[in-house]
């Protein structure tokens, strides 16, 4: 489930970084050429980071 979109991979990875040090595991997703072409992630909805449908809620009150 997507906890969060973000405009860029490193606010991403910055809030995977906080889901997993509060025990939520999470994964970066972005449409971005493996970070080459950073502007076709944000085209395609933005890098989004994913967790466990679980986590889903906890995730998301984490990161508001």
């Amino acid at each position: 489930m997507v906890a969060r979109a973000y405009s860029n991979r490193v606010e991403a990875e910055l809030a995977r970084s906080a889901l997993e040090a509060h025990g939520i595991e999470a994964i970066v997703e972005a449409d971005d050429c493996g970070g080459q072409r950073p502007l076709f992630g944000v085209v395609n909805g933005g890098v989004k980071v994913l967790v466990r449908r679980s986590d889903e809620s906890k995730a998301k009150k984490l990161l508001e």
